[in-house]
């Protein structure tokens, strides 16, 4: 073997290495926001980010945009090498590019039917279609917050779901929403006790590959959608933290997210990023739940005032008439 892949070979095994030391001691260390001994588990709070959600935007974001344009910072030869890897499967060669399909269709507010994607995408690999569609579908999921379902299982045509189903109300969206990027903040606020820093915004917006001011392939430019678009819809606070010096920002759920999102939503989107359940967040969960019951509650109240409404205004209607008629 030439010298300089052995020692190529050499430098990775290092990397790997230092990657699983820190591992290892990142476990060992408290969580300075924990609130038990067991903060590391899902069970008890949540975690970082997992390989799964990361791949999902490193790959896509590389696979898209001009890596050339990346700064050094944002870029490591540990990226390139899960890239790589990534790039080999062949099958993943087809999952971008049926997700680059379904934004189309999207886009255009055209039917996906099956023999499209057959056609246009899948070509000679129709005996992968299950396995390119599912993986194409958790990437739609996690970027961009829609869900591919089949909504004619005889004409086997789909559609892209909205998570949050009243999100951009009003709103004319010419690319694909910003549902999985707001979903992110949310649940970062939430885990933070229902405000978060700015900072600690951006060290998990970081590990998916969005940063402050970088353009995204998918998102456009972060700063701008998080700390004005969405705040002006008023589904993010964004604030600056009284008497900082040097000036810091942190951010809190917005009065739209408060009446249309609920935090159960939030749990489950997070808790598919794991491949676990919302209950596997002990903690989150029960707050989750309380907002569960708190929301149904005031729903029901809604109702016990319209019906109310109604009977008084029945009573005002049947009097009138019989005032009349005499």
């Amino acid at each position: 073997m030439p010298r300089g892949q052995k020692s190529k070979l050499r430098a990775r095994e290092k990397r790997r290495q230092a990657r699983a030391q820190n591992t290892v001691e990142e476990s060992a260390s408290p969580d300075p926001s924990s609130e038990g001994p067991d903060q590391a588990s899902p069970a008890a709070g949540m975690p970082t980010l997992p390989n799964k959600l990361q791949g999902t935007h490193c790959t896509f974001s590389h696979t898209y945009e001009d890596t050339g344009s990346q700064s050094q910072d944002e870029k490591s030869s540990d990226d390139s090498d899960d890239i790589e890897a990534w790039n080999k499967d062949p099958i993943n060669h087809k999952v971008v590019l049926l997700v680059q399909f379904l934004m189309e269709k999207y886009q255009k507010k055209e039917v996906i039917t099956r023999a499209d994607m057959l056609k246009c995408v899948i070509k000679t690999s129709k005996n992968h279609f299950t396995e390119i569609l599912k993986r194409a579908a958790e990437h739609m999921e996690l970027a961009f917050g829609v869900d591919l379902k089949e909504v004619d299982p005889i004409r086997h045509s789909y559609a892209l779901f909205n998570k949050l189903e009243h999100t951009y109300d009003g709103v004319k969206e010419e690319k694909m929403p910003n549902t999985g990027l707001l979903m992110m903040v949310l649940g970062v606020i939430f885990k933070k006790d229902n405000c978060a820093s700015e900072k600690e915004v951006w060290e998990v917006l970081n590990m998916m590959g969005v940063y402050a001011h970088k353009k995204h392939f998918i998102y456009g430019e972060p700063k701008k959608v998080i700390t004005e678009d969405l705040v002006r819809l008023k589904y993010l606070e964004y604030r600056k933290v009284p008497n900082s010096d040097p000036p810091s920002f942190e951010f809190s759920w917005g009065s739209r997210a408060q009446a249309e999102i609920s935090k159960m939503k939030i749990l489950e989107f997070w808790a598919k990023i794991h491949d676990t359940t919302p209950e596997a967040f002990r903690s989150l969960y029960e707050k989750a739940v309380q907002d569960e019951e708190e929301r149904a509650q005031a729903r029901s109240a809604a109702r016990a005032r319209t019906a109310a409404m109604s009977t008084s205004h029945s009573k005002a209607m049947t009097s009138s008439s019989s005032f009349h008629a005499k």
